[in-house]
């Protein structure tokens, strides 16, 4: 059976996220936004920062990769299973993620949204893990950082599963 150590409690979450939302709404402000959520991780974290940020004109799109599949590794081959539908052509982008962890996946990303000729891009996660990082790769914005372990809840999940855990976890299998 599973073992879920606490890692971060739901209001350090919201404090984070706050934090977060300021940082970026003074650094966009006066300026069009698009958040580009990467399914499925983000979602949860996306819809609290968005309802954070004190900006006037925001748009959201979500897109989805994959490299994990029902592990608990990186296959380190990135497929992109959904596009973007808006057209960033112009507008500032900031790709919102759940977890940069080998940062594979976000440099495929912000590799694929250059090509829509945004005026910018830049990346936000909720979660910076380095211990397996394979690509030079930071976030602009990180809500909180951790060396290890494989972490479940608000969003993060183990085979689709512990998504919707308002806490974060560090999940141990034996």
């Amino acid at each position: 059976m599973p073992e879920l150590i606490p890692v971060l409690k739901r209001d350090e979450i919201a404090r984070k996220v706050a934090a977060m939302a300021k940082a970026i709404s003074r650094d966009y402000q006066g300026r069009q936004l698009v958040l580009i959520g990467v399914l499925k991780g983000a979602f949860i974290f996306l819809s609290d920062l968005a309802r954070h940020l004190e900006l006037d004109d925001v748009k959201i799109d979500f897109l989805r990769a994959a490299s994990y599949g029902d592990g608990t590794s990186s296959s380190e081959t990135i497929h992109l299973i959904k596009d973007i539908d808006t057209d960033i052509r112009g507008k500032d982008v900031l790709i919102v993620e759940d977890i940069l962890d080998t940062g594979l996946t976000l440099s495929f990303l912000t590799e694929h949204l250059k090509a829509h000729n945004p005026n910018s891009i830049r990346t936000c996660a909720f979660i910076d893990k380095s211990e397996r990082r394979k690509v030079a790769v930071d976030a602009d914005y990180v809500g909180h950082k951790v060396k290890e372990g494989f972490l479940v809840g608000y969003g993060l999940d183990y085979a689709e599963a512990y998504r919707n855990l308002p806490d974060i976890y560090h999940l141990k299998i034996d």
